[in-house]
This record gives structure tokens, sequence and C-alpha cells, in this order.
């Protein structure tokens, strides 16, 4: 039922062929047990990530066994095969313990009720769930437990896998959920770590780089969809949740724009397509886009044909473009092209009001830090060294 299932839904051979393989593993790990699935059982065959063969973890194990288990679990609690895609990460891991696991359901709807975007609230639930899975391992399961040497501690622990600069996004994201606690003396806890955010200079594109990136999107070696994508990106600065969300019906192809309302900020935003970009978009639409009923502009490569994922798969599209104009050293994404488009309207004296309007700022003073990418203007501002005389 599985396998025909996916050869219904359009998945490649091979990919079948993979998930055949792992059914015939899971079909000799339960029949060893009884022979009847149940999700316990396969949330004990997802475990066994260890290849036999080497003795090491494997990940292409992890991959295949894990997403096996979860089609299975949903035919159980659904009587259907659910093989809509699902993002990457899942949210991190989950406490278990009764009070935190109330906790974070009330975390979640009280964010949602707050009309939060659906990046946020995954940003701000992802790492409230951290801090309660710490606890968890330093033996609290309720937050009675907690203090704000807690709170310290598991901000130290991210140094392990954070750079210390990104500290001060996760802290912008942890101190709401504190706060939703009200315990005050774990906000306070936050202030003690005295985390900063770093204003880093700016990187940009030179006018050499960007035509090997324009020539490599409209070229053979890029497909239309990653081309149309990328081109997108260089030039209107459109953040990667809004161009995942970005629809058919929001191109107005006669008027060559594209008109949305931001997933960040909730705000229409009417932004004009370059003529190389609504090209590109025509002959991925026309000529490259499966047949499917999703009406999201850029859908995925292999099947199941729906919109992409989330920002993950926007700069993996970008990097690969990137990479294949022959610019690998650059870490392209949409925050980096986003922070470009704003040097390029600077350098054209476009006034800040008008950039903060294309780019989809809520704020002008958030426009304000693309100042650091036009050294000429901040020159400017300078006053001169007077000569002579007492200063």
């Amino acid at each position: 039922m599985v396998l025909d299932g996916l050869r219904t839904a359009g998945y490649q051979e091979s990919t079948v062929g993979q998930y055949e393989k792992t059914i015939r593993a899971l079909t000799g790990f339960v029949a060893a047990r009884g022979g009847v699935y149940t999700p316990a059982l396969g949330a004990a065959f997802a475990r066994l990530t260890v290849s036999p063969r080497t003795g090491r973890f494997s990940a292409q194990r992890r991959l295949d066994y894990n997403r096996l288990v979860a089609l299975l679990d949903t035919y159980v609690l659904t009587g259907r095969f659910d093989l809509a895609t699902r993002k990457r990460g899942g949210g991190g891991p989950r406490p278990a313990s009764e009070q935190f696991v109330a906790l974070d359901a009330s975390w979640e709807q009280d964010m949602a009720d707050r009309g939060l975007a659906p990046a946020t609230r995954a940003a701000y639930g992802r790492i409230a769930r951290a801090y309660l899975v710490f606890l968890e391992d330093q033996g609290v399961t309720g937050l009675d437990g907690a203090d704000g040497a807690s709170v310290l501690a598991f901000l130290e622990s991210l140094t392990e896998r954070w750079a210390r600069s990104s500290l001060f996004w996760v802290v912008s994201n942890f101190r709401p959920f504190l706060k939703f606690t009200g315990r005050t003396d774990l906000v306070d806890a936050v202030g003690l770590a005295g985390v900063r955010r770093s204003h880093r200079i700016l990187a940009v594109l030179d006018d050499a780089d960007t035509q090997h990136v324009v020539q490599a999107c409209t070229g053979p070696a890029v497909s239309a969809r990653d081309g149309a994508l990328t081109l997108l990106a260089l030039t209107t600065g459109l953040r990667a949740c809004d161009i995942v969300a970005l629809r058919l019906s929001d191109i107005d192809w006669r008027g060559a724009t594209v008109g949305i309302v931001q997933q960040k900020t909730k705000n229409p935003l009417t932004v004009p397509l370059a003529a190389l970009v609504l090209a590109r978009l025509a002959d991925y639409v026309l000529d490259e886009r499966p047949a499917s009923g999703d009406d999201h502009v850029f859908l995925r490569s292999v099947a199941p044909y729906t919109g992409l994922a989330d920002h993950a798969s926007i700069y993996r599209v970008i990097a690969q473009t990137f990479r294949t104009a022959g610019l690998a050293q650059v870490k392209a994404g949409t925050s980096f092209l986003r922070h470009n488009a704003a040097s390029k309207l600077l350098a054209a004296s476009v006034p800040l009001p008008t950039i903060s309007a294309v780019l989809g700022h809520a704020s002008q003073e958030s426009t304000s830090t693309y100042l650091s990418l036009d050294a000429d203007r901040l020159l400017e501002c300078v006053l001169p060294v007077p000569v002579g005389g007492r200063s």
C-alpha cells in the first residue's frame, strides 16, 4: 500500500526502492517482536541509527527509518498515508514531563491567540522547548524547580553549537517565553547573561559577481525554477518566508509586479519585477513547473509537488545557484541578498523611506542598519578636524 501510494503520487522509482528496502527491514524487526506493528515498535525501530556494517551512526538510516515510521504512524492514527512534506528539524526536541508538556502547549496556544507569524512562533517555540528539555536533563520536571542559574547554564550550553554573535537572537526569542511564565527572576537572569547584539559590516556583491549570478540564472546550467527564485531574491530583497508563500495569483503579469501581504509584518507590499525576472518566471510557470493543485509559485522539483517547505529550501536553491555561478565562497541566502539590494539602492541615492518601503520594513529605523554598507554617505556625516587654534 505504501509503495502504491508513492508511485501514484509521482515519487521517483529510486525513492520507492529505498522505501521498499526499509519496509523489509521493518518487517523483520516487527516479526521478531510479535508480528503486529505499533507506534511504540516504530519508535524503537527508528532509534536503530547505527549501521551494523560500519558500527557507526548512519544519517541515511536515520532518514529512511524515521520517514517510514512517520508514514505508518499516520496510517495507524487516521487510516490513511500522509505523504505531505514536513519542515526540517521538526521543531527540535520536546519535553516529556507532564508539567512541561502542558506548559509548552499553553505557550503555543498563547502565541496563536496573539496572531504571531508562523516563523516567529516556530522560533519562539523551539527555544522554549530546548530550555524545558535542558531542565529535564538536570532532573527538573516542573518550572517550580527552575531558577535564574538554570537560565544562565542553558545559554552557556548553547555556545557549543551557536556562535557567540548569534546568541542575541537566541535571547530575543527566549525572553518572550520567560515573560509568559510570569517568572520575573528568570527574565532578570537573561539580562545577567550580558548578551549584546553585534553590528557587523555587511558584505555585498560587486558588479562582476552580480553579472556572474545573472548569467547563471538565465543559462542552461540552472533550472528555470532556481533561476527565477534567485533573481527574484536578488532584485527585490524579498524575505525567504514571503518567497515560500508566494502564490500564482500574487503575480501581476501585465503590470510586472508582485503584490503580497508580508509574513513577518502583515503589511501589504507591492514590488516591481524586472523584465529579466518576469521572463524567467514565465519560463518556469509555462514550461517547467509540475502539474499540481498547489497554487504556490515555487514547487518541489520531485514528488510530492507541493510548495517549498521553509527558508532552508530557499537557502539551498540560492546557494546552489551561486556555486554554479562560480561563487561558492559567498554564503548566499535571502538575508544576504536583502542587504545587497539595500546597498544598490543606497548607491543609487534612493532615500531611506523608499528603501524601507521596497524592503517591507515595519519601521524606517530598521533600514538605517544598511548605512554601514555606504561608506561615502557615512563619510558625509563626519565633522572636519579643526586645523590650528583650539578645538
